[in-house]
């Protein structure tokens, strides 16, 4: 059974500190051992050998540089739009439980980060398939994609806080 030292999550820096993705912690040991990356921060816990002890790395650095192509956009999901809206219905501001296409599919609306909002059933129901202007609602801001390093990366995933000063994000953002 593995250590749950190695099962852990470390953020993968390039040579300039540019977040590029998540790797397992066991991952990451192998690479600061084959002396393709750096431990930049690390834990208390020590991963032990025969003829050596290391610190399990919480982000690591590549020592030489890696041109990686990013996709264009964040992948819409269910999990990400709650993330995206903090957990809380965009109508009422209750917790939400399902989401709301803002102009409803029946009506030629697309399924697309800029109509797709998070709400409560309650709200959801109410709605139905008709548009904010029947109902006389407002959103308090529209929806967008979401962007920057923390989504590109991490998605829905939660933030290890030890993370944040590599991703820029603010402390606001849950764990």
């Amino acid at each position: 059974m593995p250590s749950p030292a190695t099962t852990g999550a470390t953020l993968l820096l390039n040579a300039t500190y540019e977040p590029l993705c998540v790797v397992s912690s066991r991952r990451a040991i192998v690479l600061v051992l084959a002396e393709k990356a750096e431990s930049v921060d690390v834990t208390a816990e020590l991963v032990r050998a025969a003829t050596l002890s290391v610190p399990v790395p919480v982000v690591v650095r590549l020592t030489r540089y890696v041109r990686v192509p990013y996709p264009a956009s964040v992948p819409l999901s269910r999990r990400a739009v709650f993330t995206r809206d903090g957990q809380t219905c965009v109508y009422c501001g209750g917790s939400a439980t399902s989401i709301d296409h803002v102009v409803p599919r029946s009506r030629g609306g697309t399924h697309t980060w800029d109509n797709v909002v998070a709400a409560c059933r309650r709200c959801n129901h109410t709605k139905a398939d008709r548009s904010l202007a029947e109902l006389g609602w407002k959103l308090p801001h529209p929806p967008s994609t979401p962007s920057g390093a923390a989504w590109r990366l991490l998605g829905h995933r939660t933030v290890d806080p030890r993370w944040r000063e590599w991703l820029g994000v603010p402390e606001s953002v849950s764990a």
